[in-house]
């Protein structure tokens, strides 16, 4: 949305770099579509270079591994320093798996999407060729929910022998939405035979430990817990907030730092809460943009005002979809296809025709 930005409003003078790991951008809001087969993996990935070209942006392929914000520089995998006037973190976050590490191969984060897109394919392939197999899902947001769902379809369609199990902690599944929406999802992983066990896991070099002591077996874990801060932030200089993630103000400006704006899970509002969603991301996305163009020619910035409730349309891999907005949530195949329909037409914005 940026570059789209700069593209249509262009600054003369100005002097655009991109940093990412992959010319590719991977959409989460498809990824459980993809995972069961309803889309393909170029359905799901934006592909960066029409929009760099179309801004007259310079394209660095890497990942940033350290900042120093007093001295308005970045640091890449390879030592190169790149200096800016002006920066924009969208880096998102990562997935906290510290205490899953002793699982070793056998843990998979979704995160990154990249390697994730990787990986999964190689899973169904092992479950395929095993008598029986094992899959535990660590998370009960809207994340793991879906992954788990969307596991046990593709699994089952797969013809594979596979018993999939969702752990969610104390809290079980989507603590903090809707009592009518956890129902729904509660039947849903029910009538995809999806083993629910509401408690803290640890990992093991066989599988997890449960917080009652009960120690199972698997032949693969699922990572989609809490979200993490880049561990390079805290050497930023950046004023971060009590997690890590970059202090922002309304304006998803930097509160220490004017000359850095944020956007998405690598950033925490210090003015109000907002929850860490691609809906957050996607929303503030055109904010953020049209404060980099004012902040680069002194103008008023504008604040990011978050609706009250988000729209959250969560796919059951089953060809139905649950919608759970604040108190009200609604369940079907009618949801399924308006979550289609709007992840394809978010996606059509990044086609180079479209542009």
């Amino acid at each position: 949305m940026v570059l789209q930005a700069l593209a249509q409003r262009p600054l003369p003078g100005v002097e655009i770099v991109l940093i990412s790991p992959s010319r590719w951008q991977h959409y989460s809001g498809m990824l459980p579509g993809w995972m069961k087969g309803d889309y393909t993996l170029q359905d799901c990935r934006i592909d960066l270079t029409p929009l760099v070209e179309r801004a007259g942006a310079h394209f660095i392929e890497d990942h940033v591994i350290d900042m120093d914000a007093e001295h308005r520089q970045v640091c890449l995998s390879d030592g190169t320093l790149v200096r800016y006037d002006v920066l924009s973190l969208d880096v998102g976050s990562e997935v906290d798996t510290e205490r899953l590490s002793p699982l070793g191969a056998k843990l998979l984060p979704v995160k990154p999407l990249a390697a994730f897109s990787v990986a999964w394919p190689t899973l169904v392939q092992q479950a395929c060729q095993a008598p029986s197999w094992r899959l535990a899902v660590i998370g009960g947001g809207a994340a793991g929910v879906e992954t788990a769902l969307s596991a046990a379809a593709a699994l089952r369609d797969a013809g594979a022998s596979a018993q999939v199990t969702l752990m969610t902690g104390e809290k079980g599944v989507l603590p903090g939405h809707g009592a009518l929406v956890r129902r729904r999802v509660e039947t849903a992983l029910r009538l995809a035979h999806v083993q629910v066990k509401k408690q803290k896991a640890v990992g093991t070099h066989a599988g997890v430990l449960l917080a009652d002591g009960q120690e199972l077996e698997l032949d693969a874990v699922i990572a989609a817990t809490g979200a993490r801060a880049p561990t390079w932030l805290s050497l930023s200089r950046l004023a971060l907030d009590e997690r890590g993630f970059v202090a922002v103000n309304a304006c998803h400006q930097s509160t220490s730092h004017p000359d850095v704006f944020a956007a998405g899970d690598v950033c925490s509002r210090m003015d109000r809460p907002v929850g860490r969603s691609g809906v957050h991301a996607v929303r503030a996305g055109p904010v953020l943009a049209d404060n980099l163009l004012a902040h680069l020619q002194g103008q008023a910035l504008r604040a990011y005002v978050p609706r009250r409730w988000s729209l959250y349309l969560l796919a059951t891999g089953q060809g139905e979809a649950i919608a759970s907005w604040g108190p009200f949530s609604a369940a079907g195949r009618w949801v399924w296809r308006l979550k289609d329909r709007i992840d394809r037409r978010f996606m059509a914005r990044f086609i180079p025709r479209q542009l």
